[in-house]
């Protein structure tokens, strides 16, 4: 046979593969047949109506892509041709699907080496947090309510001296995260006036957010000074005038700019503005309450240090370096944060009780803990020195060995971790992570086969290959996992 009538042979294969797989889909039947279907199946009978018709279209929704791969259509049995086969199909999808139903939300284990990883939740909580969050769970509690008076209470009175006593600060304010506190602050304090901002200091962090968007929603009017890479006490001089309403310093986050760069530090714009008679409010992002140094990282500037420089209001997240909950802390005058908790918008961003509740244990552990570093898991994980993660690796490659089988090499070599949610991005810190390669799998389709895992076990591809850095991995133990598949 000839070359050419080989690729005709090929090209009418593909185009009645076409045909095929569009007649399917022309016949697939809708949702009202396969509920009726699925009416007679036992397990199914009684599960509300509700729910089994979004498993269906679940299902559907599956089978319309399998038949548009033309995979996947049936493992044991021919693919389905007829339209009471697709209907049976979708049944079995169905039923399958509400066997193995599971939470959207699921755990996982995080081997990325990124310890505050912002899509898989960033910081985990102390056990004294998460048994606070079960006990309000559980109970109706006094979050507005006063006990001494019997009226109504203030929910930022629940941290509020735990805040204060950390940070040095008059007063604090808590709402959802830290971008709704900068949005509140601005909102409050500069709405319809201009905020002074150096151009090196607009960011924009994950998911397109930027902060020049957040000040236009907040209504504050940007100004902007400087340059991207040098900013000069004379750029915020010249800037201010009689629409000025504040003065923004943010912190870089997740970028850094080197070389040639300038900066105007914060006690020098604090005393700017205090000749002109103009507040600072400061965006620390990550805000560190203890000393990143003691645990053998560059330092992080602490909320305690910003406000004792001047700053008149320092906002900052409770996710990240705190290591608590996501939250938006505001902590400065009292006067500024009263302004904050008069504003209509705060009731849209307020915490609800289990945020609250699991930021007080967590900002008493700073108070109480002799040793943070055991007691926050964040701390924790980024203080462990390379000797304990190589035992853990060693371990998680036995493990992953008895699983994967010979055909999978899997080796213990050094890695660089992340702290991760913009603090200190271009720092590495030493790891060890479990190398996995496969002499017919490209790291991709290793990647998703651990993804696949349950519970799901997340990676990284760095240098060809499929990494599992241990540095956020409590135990070699969470590597005990099972495979739906294992290409042998």
């Amino acid at each position: 046979m000839s070359s050419g009538q080989t690729k005709k042979g090929r090209a009418a294969a593909a185009q009645a593969g076409r045909e095929v797989r569009a007649a399917l889909l022309r016949v697939m039947p809708p949702v009202d047949e396969c509920l009726r279907a699925c009416a007679g199946v036992a397990s199914i009978g009684g599960l509300s109506r509700e729910y089994v018709k979004l498993m269906v279209r679940r299902a559907q929704a599956e089978l319309r892509v399998a038949v548009l791969s033309d995979q996947g259509l049936a493992a044991a049995a021919p693919a389905p041709r007829t339209r009471q086969a697709l209907v049976e199909e979708v049944v079995r999808r169905t039923r399958a699907a509400i066997e193995a139903d599971e939470p959207s939300l699921r755990p996982l284990v995080n081997a990325t080496g990124v310890v505050l990883h912002t899509n898989l939740g960033r910081a985990l909580l102390a056990e004294p947090a998460i048994e606070a969050m079960a006990a309000a769970a559980r109970s109706a509690v006094n979050l507005e309510y006063d006990l001494d008076s019997g009226g109504r209470g203030e929910r930022d009175a629940l941290v509020e001296d735990e805040l204060c006593a950390l940070t040095g600060a008059a007063a604090a304010t808590v709402v959802n995260n830290n971008a709704a506190a900068v949005l509140l602050a601005l909102n409050s304090l500069a709405a319809g006036r201009e905020v002074v901002v150096s151009r090196g200091e607009l960011i924009e962090i994950g998911g397109s957010f930027r902060l020049p968007d957040l000040m236009e929603r907040s209504g504050a009017h940007l100004r902007e000074v400087g340059a991207t890479n040098r900013t000069h006490p004379d750029d915020y001089e010249r800037a201010i005038g009689p629409d000025t309403a504040l003065l923004l310093k943010v912190h870089p986050s997740n970028y850094r700019v080197v070389g040639f760069t300038a900066e105007v530090e914060l006690a020098e714009l604090v005393e700017i503005g205090r000749r002109h008679g103009i507040d600072v409010v400061e965006d620390l992002g990550s805000g560190a309450l203890a000393d990143l140094g003691r645990l053998g990282l560059p330092r992080e500037p602490l909320v305690a240090e910003r406000v004792a420089a001047g700053a008149a209001l320092v906002t900052f997240s409770g996710d990240k370096l705190l290591g608590g909950p996501q939250a938006g802390v505001a902590v400065g005058r009292r006067e500024l944060v009263q302004r904050m908790r008069a504003n209509a918008l705060r009731r849209a961003l307020r915490c609800d009780k289990l945020t609250l509740a699991a930021l007080e244990a967590t900002l008493r552990l700073y108070l109480r803990a002799g040793d943070l570093g055991a007691t926050l898991p964040t701390l924790r994980y980024l203080s462990r020195t390379v000797g304990e993660l190589e035992l853990v690796a060693e371990r998680a490659r036995e493990i992953l060995a008895e699983r994967l089988g010979g055909d999978f090499r899997l080796e213990v070599v050094p890695a660089f971790a992340q702290i991760g949610s913009g603090a200190q991005p271009t720092e590495q810190i030493p790891s060890r992570a479990v190398r996995v390669t496969h002499l017919e799998l490209a790291p991709e389709a290793i990647a998703a086969m651990f993804r696949a895992a349950r519970p799901p076990v997340i990676g990284r591809i760095a240098a060809h290959a499929f990494l599992l850095d241990v540095r956020a991995v409590d135990d070699a133990a969470a590597f005990a996992v099972s495979f739906s598949t294992v290409r042998s």
